[in-house]
């Protein structure tokens, strides 16, 4: 087995599945979710899938559960903003945004929310030279 070849499909419990679709279709503006037989929706993204599957307590992740490369992050989250999207602002050691962003190394990175409290994000490579 290889898992470097193997599809990767991102788990995410929701509470109210109607409410989850909705944001991930209206939101974010992903084509409709493929409903499976056990309950779950699959979503396609890049060739990953997003799958999400009903569970009464949700989410206890404190933690980001996917993340979105972006190209242009500012360009995104304005979009998203236009949708209702609301984003995380930050003030921790290490860890500060500013209008929603925050530069981590060699990344932007910006964190919001979907209906059921899982923590997405989305990222941009910063693209470095060297002299």
């Amino acid at each position: 087995m290889q898992f470097s070849r193997s599809q990767i499909t991102v788990m995410l419990p929701v509470r109210d599945l109607a409410r989850a679709r909705d944001f991930y279709e209206r939101a974010l503006s992903l084509p409709a979710g493929e409903e499976r037989l056990d309950g779950k929706v699959i979503y396609h993204c890049g060739g990953t899938e997003i799958a999400l599957f009903p569970k009464t307590e949700g989410t206890k992740a404190e933690h980001t559960a996917l993340s979105f490369r972006v190209d242009d992050i500012r360009s995104v989250i304005e979009q998203l903003k236009g949708r209702g999207v609301v984003f995380s602002e930050y003030d921790l050691p290490g860890l500060k945004t500013v209008d929603h962003i925050c530069v981590l190394g060699s990344e932007k990175a910006a964190w919001f929310n979907d209906s059921e409290g899982n923590i997405l994000c989305l990222h941009e490579d910063i693209l470095t030279t060297s002299a």
